[in-house]
């Protein structure tokens, strides 16, 4: 019976060629927009890890002075310092930890006949390639025993080998990085994580890191960072070079907890080790600790741009607007055929008969819609990707957003398309053959 009712369906949309290309474009239009926006939206506020975003926390504690800090609305620290970063570190209290930072130098190329350049960079702790995932095309990451040697080691990205070794298995080369020599133990998969959780300091949607190295190395070799820090109390002002032993936080503190039972103990380890810090005098105010995870704290960092969010409520507006035209173009081509239904009716067809035929177009002008949709919206997000904005680069239509735009044009016009087909069904046979 649906065959029957397709064929009929497109019979009538051959008959009304101008009423159903408007109809068509009128869907397209606001599919084109809505998926356009809502695409940007998946990619940018998507659960980088989902994996185990619910296993990943950073943890905060507060070792400011509330009279010489930069204490605010009751929040500690987005960072840790040296001192609370290596002492949590130290004290195993998770299933793994990564003690970070980010920087950028100049790598130089053995070949003398090319010119250096800068790369971004991750300064960590060995379990950062475990704990996050990260791919490996070639070799390993670091164990925690090179960690404690600051032995002069690197994981590179596939991008940095491809230009330094062309590809090749390059574990157990050299790589000059800021004027030291790294060996190569390992060479990373293609991955980027969006947003760039684990350190938002180097933006919320940055490229992933070309050079991987031990923190302790990093500080050796006189790595430059690139990322922000809180200093207080007496001398603030403090050189790159003393930040260890300095009052500042600049560190990130990642660290991974599988059972959720262990969680809360965390917590409590964090408010124990603050109340020690400060009746030692190490920190001056009451315990004060945050534990959140990705999502949690992706929410409360409101990683999402605003204007992103404006353009999809735009968007549905527009659309909305796009689906009244759409009714009021339906009523206006199902009620010109009262007299095909009426004859319909007089010769035995049911009302819930001739109901699903007309929805059943409705359906149809939903799909060239959505076709038509997609191709404005696969222009739309070429527009997006030549944007300046960090996240413009990842506007890509998936294969969910793919299925989503076709439901959503079917969907919507379906429900649109209910109306008028009511409205026609309401005819009385008797009354229209007369008329006729």
């Amino acid at each position: 019976m649906f065959g029957y009712y397709l064929e009929l369906a497109l019979r009538s949309l051959k008959r009304s060629k101008a009423l159903t290309a408007l109809m068509v474009l009128a869907v397209a239009m606001g599919i084109g927009a809505c998926m356009t926006t809502l695409t940007v939206l998946h990619v940018v506020s998507g659960d980088p890890i989902p994996a185990k975003s619910h296993k990943l926390f950073t943890p905060q504690v507060e070792p400011r002075d509330k009279d010489n800090g930069f204490y605010s609305k009751g929040e500690p620290p987005e960072q840790v310092s040296w001192r609370d970063g290596m002492a949590l570190l130290k004290a195993h209290r998770a299933d793994r930890q990564a003690l970070m930072t980010g920087g950028m130098a100049p790598v130089q190329p053995a070949n003398a006949s090319q010119d250096p350049f800068f790369v971004h960079a991750r300064y960590t702790t060995a379990d950062f390639f475990a704990m996050f995932d990260v791919p490996l095309k070639y070799g390993h990451g670091w164990s925690a025993t090179e960690d404690e040697r600051r032995e002069r080691i690197a994981v590179i990205s596939s991008s940095l080998n491809e230009k330094l070794f062309h590809g090749e298995d390059s574990t157990g080369r050299t790589v000059r990085f800021n004027g030291a020599d790294l060996r190569v133990v390992g060479v990373a998969e293609p991955w980027r994580p969006h947003p760039h959780f684990y350190d938002l300091n180097s933006g919320n949607y940055a490229e992933s890191e070309d050079v991987y190295m031990p923190l302790g190395t990093a500080r050796d070799i006189h790595g430059p960072r690139a990322g922000s820090r809180d200093c207080w109390g007496v001398g603030a002002n403090v050189e790159e070079s003393t930040l260890e032993t300095s009052n500042c936080t600049w560190l990130q503190l990642w660290v991974e907890i599988d059972d959720p039972a262990r969680v809360a103990d965390y917590k409590a380890f964090l408010i124990h080790y603050s109340e020690d810090q400060l009746a030692a005098g190490s920190f001056h105010m009451p315990a004060n600790v945050r534990l959140r995870n990705v999502v949690e704290w992706l929410d409360f960092q409101k990683v999402v741009p605003s204007d992103v969010h404006l353009q999809v409520w735009l968007a549905l507006g527009f659309f909305v607007v796009c689906l009244v035209n759409t009714v009021g173009l339906m009523l206006a081509k199902f009620m010109r055929r009262s007299s095909e239904v009426g004859v319909r009716r007089a010769l035995g067809a049911s009302r819930r008969a001739v109901f699903a035929q007309l929805v059943t177009e409705a359906g149809i002008v939903g799909l060239a819609g959505g076709v038509a949709g997609l191709l404005l919206a696969l222009f739309g997000l070429w527009m997006v990707r030549q944007q300046p904005d960090q996240y413009a680069s990842l506007a890509h239509l998936d294969m969910s957003m793919l299925a989503g735009t076709f439901g959503m044009a079917i969907g919507a016009t379906v429900v649109a398309g209910l109306l008028p087909a009511w409205r026609a069904c309401q005819i009385t046979p008797a009354l229209q053959l007369k008329s006729q």
